[in-house]
């Protein structure tokens, strides 16, 4: 299938907060209630309509232990996007969100969009965070925010799509050039080059 756009998204988090089941659940539609911890980074691609644009997302989904974060850094650059992955029933992996979102800015592109994604509603009865408190956290920080459920599937498509409409937006803005190789971003197939050209000129139009 064509697409308008290639974006490329990472999600980080800690360890065990759900980040391989939310990528299964976003390109396979299945939730493995036992994973394997990821060694290093897993990889998975899904072609979705973004405000009625065909976009392929490719999804790296990266290692939350200590040992592999320096593998991890290496995949923030060229990023587009990235969801920031807590889990609602584990405090401490909201309170590492901000050594998380630090390493992001530091080594990411410095125009990525994050979406903060409180996983696991699914076991609200155990809840350690409040929905409340993520939002605040997304706000002081500039970020996307959405609670979801990899298990149920609730919200896992919505953090996706509504982080790739983000991007979309922004380079109507021209705050994001699409033609930069380090954005994250490469013009689809379905674009061709006169659209490439279409991409630069509407950079200075107002939305």
């Amino acid at each position: 299938m064509s697409y308008d756009y290639l974006f490329k998204f990472i999600i980080i988090g800690d360890t065990g907060v759900g980040k391989s089941c939310l990528l299964l659940q976003f390109t396979d539609k299945r939730f493995q209630p036992v994973h394997d911890l990821t060694i290093g980074v897993e990889f998975g691609t899904r072609i979705v309509s973004a405000d009625a644009r065909p976009v392929k997302i490719q999804i790296w989904d990266t290692a939350g232990q200590e040992a592999f974060r320096s593998i991890t850094r290496s995949y923030y650059r060229g990023a587009a996007g990235a969801l920031l992955v807590y889990d609602i029933t584990r405090r401490e992996t909201f309170s590492h969100l901000a050594g998380w979102l630090e390493d992001a800015r530091q080594h990411g592109n410095p125009n990525m969009t994050v979406m903060l994604v409180g996983n696991k509603t699914d076991l609200s009865h155990k809840r350690a965070v409040s929905k409340e408190e993520g939002e605040q956290f997304a706000k002081e920080n500039g970020l996307l925010f959405l609670e979801a459920s990899a298990r149920t599937s609730n919200n896992v498509d919505e953090a996706f799509l509504k982080t790739a409409e983000k991007i979309l937006e922004r380079i109507q803005e021209g705050v994001i050039d699409a033609t930069d190789e380090l954005s994250g971003i490469k013009i689809g197939p379905s674009q061709g080059i006169g659209t490439r050209k279409e991409t630069v000129a509407s950079s200075g139009c107002c939305s």
